[in-house]
């Protein structure tokens, strides 16, 4: 599991420094692999705008650019970005700045034109891959503020090992929960506030496997703007998390996945040809191309969620080509349902591959709050790709068949036996406060509610 300090930072925030912080979390159970920052060492780089951009007189792809970096005059600087144009926010590293690899910026003339500085790419400056072009800043970016303290450069990334049986630490949810317990400073929970259905636009599910799926969750949102670009902010979680940007309704499937460790799945309402979707094992001889363009074979060790009767995406695992989302979706089918672990374990070993997705349901999904996941993540899609003529059908939520949650005791004299230390009883009252657990006490045992 990876994520940054300051997305963790953002639920709890314990007085406490990265090292404390990465040593507190090992020593509750989540065992950090690595720290790492989120940028290399450079210094001397701010945000910049460009004022002007013509092309260079002396070259096919150079430009000259005027530049205004917050110095209190008008920089020259040459660039041959593609993507270089008037009226857009860049980091620019300025005369003597010092960028990664000892890399110093000095002037100098590009085919006989003085540049007084260097406008930067994400990939110069040690924060992504991404070589299309100079990394280009939201409007709103102050000019001649420091690059890293604009982009919090300065963050640090934590890596945890998570053993198999914790699947609730696989979030930065889950993880914010744990550091509260331990040390008791305040958790601050995403709101889940319930958005009010605008139409009566449903998509009729059927669950004919209810050892397969015990919960589906369904909402439909019609007339959305998937060309809608993804917040920068979480553009940068994602990618600090090592998931790469694709669109933003991708991108905030994605992102409710790591924050929360909800994985759902986006239909496009406009490629299914059927007036509902069919969840049941699949059947000798049926076949799918998956999203990663693969052709599987299906049986019935597979569950499958189906278009009609057509399998559209292998259950917990990945979609299907046929109703995948792009740019072109207006309307979408929102799934957060909850697959079986044992109805998901091993069939990645088979299929020869893994996603983010299986891992989670592998290791079990919280079958609880199914409903109030799909009111935040219609939420942030309303708030990203929301347009004028958007219409927000019902929650469908079907609880089919949930594992039975049994009533655990702890005897305190058994605890203390067993741990080899005196922890008082108020500790314990105070852990399992943290921790939201409803239990209760009769002196002796502690019993948590049914």
């Amino acid at each position: 599991m990876l994520f940054t300090e300051e997305w963790l930072r953002q639920y709890v925030n314990p007085q406490l420094s990265t090292d404390e912080l990465a040593e507190t979390l090992t020593m509750a159970g989540l065992e950090v692999e690595e720290v790492t920052s989120v940028a290399p060492a450079f210094t001397g780089v701010v945000v910049a705008e460009v004022l002007t951009c013509r092309d260079h007189e002396n070259s096919d792809h150079l430009h000259v650019c005027e530049v205004n970096a917050g110095t209190g005059e008008v920089l020259q600087i040459v660039c041959g970005a593609p993507n270089v144009r008037a009226g857009i926010k860049v980091p620019c590293a300025t005369i003597g700045a010092v960028l990664p690899g000892d890399f110093k910026i000095k002037k100098s003339k590009l085919r006989g034109v003085v540049s007084m500085g260097m406008l930067c790419s994400a990939r110069e400056l040690g924060t992504s891959e991404d070589h299309n072009g100079i990394w280009i800043l939201p409007d709103d970016a102050p000019v001649g503020m420091s690059i890293r303290e604009y982009a919090h450069l300065d963050d640090a990334r934590i890596e945890i090992k998570l053993t198999p049986n914790r699947g609730d630490a696989l979030s930065v949810v889950g993880v914010a929960r744990d550091l509260h317990a331990v040390t008791g400073a305040p958790l601050t929970l995403p709101a889940m506030d319930a958005v009010a259905p605008t139409c009566e636009c449903r998509l009729p599910v059927k669950v004919e496997a209810p050892d397969l799926c015990g919960r589906f969750t369904g909402r439909v949102i019609r007339g959305l703007n998937a060309k809608a670009e993804t917040p920068q902010w979480m553009r940068d979680r994602l990618e600090r998390a090592g998931m790469r940007h694709i669109s933003a309704l991708v991108d905030i499937s994605n992102y409710v996945m790591l924050e929360l460790g909800r994985p759902t799945h986006f239909f496009d309402m406009g490629k299914l040809t059927s007036d509902h979707l069919t969840i049941r094992w699949a059947r000798e001889g049926e076949k799918l191309t998956l999203l990663n363009e693969t052709t599987v074979d299906l049986d019935p060790y597979y569950g499958v969620v189906c278009d009609g009767d057509r399998p559209s995406c292998i259950a917990g695992i990945m979609g299907g080509e046929d109703s995948s989302i792009s740019l072109e979706t207006t309307d979408l089918f929102i799934e957060a349902a909850f697959w079986h672990q044992t109805a998901i374990q091993g069939r990645c070993r088979r299929l020869n591959f893994s996603t983010d997705a299986a891992y989670r349901f592998e290791r079990g999904v919280d079958f609880g709050t199914n409903a109030e996941h799909m009111e935040y993540i219609t939420r942030l899609v309303l708030d990203i790709c929301g347009t004028d003529a958007t219409r927000v059908g019902p929650v469908d939520d079907q609880i089919v068949n949930l594992p039975e949650r049994k009533p655990v005791t702890m005897r305190v004299a058994r605890c203390l036996k067993v741990v080899g230390m005196d922890i008082p009883v108020e500790a314990m009252h105070n852990t399992f406060t943290r921790l939201g657990f409803e239990y209760t006490f009769d002196g002796e045992t502690f019993r948590s509610e049914e």
